[in-house]
């Protein structure tokens, strides 16, 4: 585990004011993932994105892997909605048009990232977290994380921290969804505190397909 310079974060979503004129919704668009990741990683990629559209415009696209892998000897945690998924693991990739803010309000360049699984420690750093899970998708730069292969936790960490050039990494909420599969995408939205999460499917080797929420805006105030 890492000291408190990690995924610390609050139990509540707070955004700018703009937040609460936006309406998102959700759609698959045909697009080869970008020519700014490798090679290695666009081949592990889906030919479609998962795109989010705001009142603004577009806040991103999402590329998911296409099978993502099942760790080995991988047991059930109550505490963490994905124990299937070993830290490190590439999980998918995803490009800002604009400037945005992280879960932790951190400002996030536009451009292209790699998202990498991790989950917020058990330690005293992080104590009083209340959140059902310690399920978190990490960016990547595009240009450093060119393999597909899982990494270790603080491999992951330490890419992520390029990406905000702080001791913190930049960390995106990731939640089990409850929409029915054959609705995704689609957006939800959390009115008091107000964030949006994308509904999705994960697709792991073996073919079973698990219905997933990531927040793509709104963020806690840590």
């Amino acid at each position: 585990m890492i000291p408190g310079a990690g995924l610390a974060l609050l139990s509540f979503c707070s955004v700018v004011p703009q937040a609460r004129a936006q309406n998102f919704r959700a759609t698959k668009v045909p697009s080869q993932p970008p020519q700014d990741l490798s090679a290695a990683v666009r081949g592990v990629l889906t030919s479609e994105a998962l795109r989010v559209t705001g009142t603004n415009g577009v806040q991103c696209d999402l590329w998911l892997r296409q099978a993502v892998p099942v760790a080995a000897g991988a047991k059930q945690d109550q505490e963490i909605a994905f124990w299937q998924i070993a830290e490190g693991t590439l999980i998918g990739a995803i490009r800002f048009p604009d400037n945005v803010l992280d879960y932790r309000g951190q400002p996030i360049g536009a451009g292209v990232y790699t998202l990498r699984f991790a989950l917020i420690p058990e330690d005293g750093s992080h104590q009083g977290v209340a959140l059902p899970q310690r399920d978190f998708l990490l960016l990547g730069p595009a240009a450093e994380d060119t393999s597909p292969n899982t990494i270790t936790r603080d491999q992951t960490l330490d890419m992520s921290r390029k990406v905000t050039h702080t001791r913190h990494p930049t960390v995106w909420s990731l939640a089990p969804s409850k929409a029915n599969t054959a609705a995704l995408p689609g957006m939800t939205h959390q009115d008091d505190p107000d964030c949006w999460s994308l509904n999705f499917s994960l697709v792991f080797e073996g073919s079973r397909v698990t219905p997933a929420a990531l927040v793509v805006y709104g963020h806690v105030q840590s």
